[in-house]
């Protein structure tokens, strides 16, 4: 195992967050997982608890990443407890029903900027300030759907915050270069998680067969897709690099294989999921 590192993730209550969490635990690394509410965040420390290995702790700080003192105190707590915070992952973000360009509601444009944008953002120069203090760390912001500038019937919403995360990141190398903080890209494909759900459920009738189609082809499940993330973002990367999942290849091979075998990751239970 490498050395005994303190890892903050935001929105870890639950899905991806809280999967590279237990992972991390597992390895026998420190982890400070948030959420929105302190019954989250307190259920999730006990979900967690048990999965620490060795000297490994978890501890847990509510946290609204919409509000810059919130994440503010995330670090101070994190750092008060541990010493020093080794990787950030800004992981908070919502996907609201899916919403074609008319049809978009004020609230939830408002919620993406604040969460997937400002969250992100603020949470980053936060980290930044903090890294650079102590003399190094790494970032990691996570990517989603729309970062490489696909587009989808309905996901312009979400799918622009990601977009601008990508630049984001991309103006931060620029700006970091001479660092001894590195700025890299998470990027976990479709995991099947509670947002992924909704977002399934909320799908306009145009859109599910095709939705279930390439999510069965595409799409895995936490348990999957976490434990490779963590070995990847534990190992030494250089700043701007991609830890992904779902690579290119990996989809290309995926639908071609799909051409000889069908490969059924949902259920009908996954599809009425709240």
């Amino acid at each position: 195992m490498t050395s005994q590192q303190t890892i903050v993730i935001t929105g870890s209550t639950r899905g991806i967050g809280k999967g590279m969490a237990g992972e991390l635990l597992k390895r026998g690394h420190n982890v400070v997982v948030s959420g929105r509410t302190a019954a989250a965040v307190q259920q999730a420390v006990a979900d967690l608890e048990p999965l620490a290995s060795g000297t490994a702790r978890v501890h847990g700080v509510p946290c609204d990443v919409a509000q810059c003192e919130a994440l503010q105190t995330l670090w101070d707590e994190a750092t008060s407890k541990f010493g020093r915070v080794d990787i950030w992952i800004n992981n908070a973000g919502i996907s609201p029903a899916r919403q074609r360009a008319g049809e978009m509601r004020g609230e939830d444009i408002r919620n993406v900027q604040q969460i997937n944008l400002q969250g992100m953002m603020q949470g980053t120069r936060i980290a930044l300030v903090g890294m650079q203090a102590q003399g190094g760390g790494t970032i990691y912001n996570m990517e989603g759907y729309g970062s490489n500038g696909m587009m989808n019937p309905g996901m312009g919403l979400y799918g622009a915050s990601k977009f601008a995360l990508t630049y984001f990141n991309k103006a931060l190398l620029a700006e970091t270069r001479d660092s001894a903080v590195k700025i890299c890209y998470l990027s976990p494909g479709i995991v099947l998680t509670d947002l992924l759900k909704r977002d399934m459920g909320s799908n306009d009738a145009r859109d599910i067969a095709r939705t279930r189609r390439i999510y069965n082809i595409l799409a895995d499940r936490v348990e999957t897709v976490t434990p490779w993330l963590v070995d990847n973002i534990l190992k030494p990367q250089k700043a701007g690099a991609r830890v992904a999942w779902l690579t290119g290849a990996k989809a290309g091979k995926r639908f071609f294989l799909s051409l000889f075998r069908k490969r059924q990751l949902l259920t009908d239970a996954d599809f009425a999921a709240d």
